[in-house]
């Protein structure tokens, strides 16, 4: 028969052992938090002395973070902060070491925490270095193009700048361990269907400036280009659920059917106009 007496005194003879962990943990804690506060008000002042944030505002990146309600130098500072509460909470848990499948969920989450971290610094860091470097490069291009096909340097600079943000959303993710079978086509549809819409609108501009004949076609044909991109870009995100390249497959022929019989009368009205032209 279990001795109950025994039991309680092993039990309050273990929290008073465990009593100087306790309190080591809540000391290590709340100097981490104190320190990273410090830290992090310190990081955030400097960012705005030394101008970073003036200059990143005025980039499209900076602009978009302002719309959003963030501050590039408080989000450094906070992020500075949450690292060093993330170093005091990973050493409390070993301070502690909790045994069982409490602590090994414990562990599992310290382990966790700079992983998470990581991957939220290198999403912003990240945007500001793809803002930095597609301006660059679309500004050393745009020499090379005359003036009036500028929109074409603007052009490859906006392709660059989707192309380093989906690398490094995925950068990103696999360093949080989020990425997967999912992931990967739902990003390759969105920049799909980002560069379709950039591509769209600097070819049917640039193709309407060079030959005034199609400016009447030229609200349709985008809206083809557009529709195109659509399709191409959601079957890329749903490629991974059974059946929908089918379904995605037979939306295309029917929409490609729909769009060959409205462009009979449209192709008819505007060979009949150039052939008026040339006789």
């Amino acid at each position: 028969m279990v001795d109950l007496g025994e039991v309680m005194g092993n039990m309050v003879a273990d929290i008073i052992n465990a009593i100087p962990a306790i309190l080591g943990a809540i000391i290590v804690i709340a100097l981490g938090y104190l320190i990273g506060t410090l830290v992090g008000k310190a990081v955030n002042k400097l960012v705005e002395k030394i101008g970073l944030e003036r200059t990143f505002d005025q980039s499209p990146v900076g602009r978009a973070f302002r719309a959003s309600g963030l501050d590039l130098s408080n989000v450094i500072g906070g992020v500075v902060k949450a690292f060093i509460i993330i170093l005091a909470v990973i050493f409390a848990i070993e301070i502690l070491n909790v045994g069982g499948t409490l602590g090994l969920y414990l562990t599992q989450i310290a382990n966790y925490l700079p992983r998470l971290l990581a991957g939220i610094l290198i999403i912003i860091l990240g945007a500001v270095f793809a803002d930095f470097l597609a301006t660059f490069i679309g500004k050393m291009i745009r020499p090379m193009f005359p003036p009036e096909k500028v929109e074409i340097a603007d052009m490859l600079k906006n392709l660059l700048f989707i192309g380093l943000i989906a690398f490094i959303i995925l950068l990103a993710l696999d360093t949080m361990l989020l990425s997967g079978g999912t992931i990967y086509p739902l990003i390759l549809g969105f920049v799909i269907i980002g560069a379709g819409i950039s591509l769209t609108d600097v070819l049917i501009k640039s193709i309407t400036e060079d030959h005034a004949e199609f400016r009447p076609v030229a609200g349709y044909a985008k809206f083809v280009l557009y529709a195109i991109f659509l399709i191409v870009g959601v079957g890329a995100i749903f490629a991974t659920f059974p059946g929908v390249t089918m379904i995605v497959a037979n939306i295309s022929w029917a929409f490609a059917i729909a769009l060959a019989i409205i462009l009979l009368p449209i192709a008819y009205g505007l060979t009949k106009k150039m052939s008026k032209e040339f006789n």
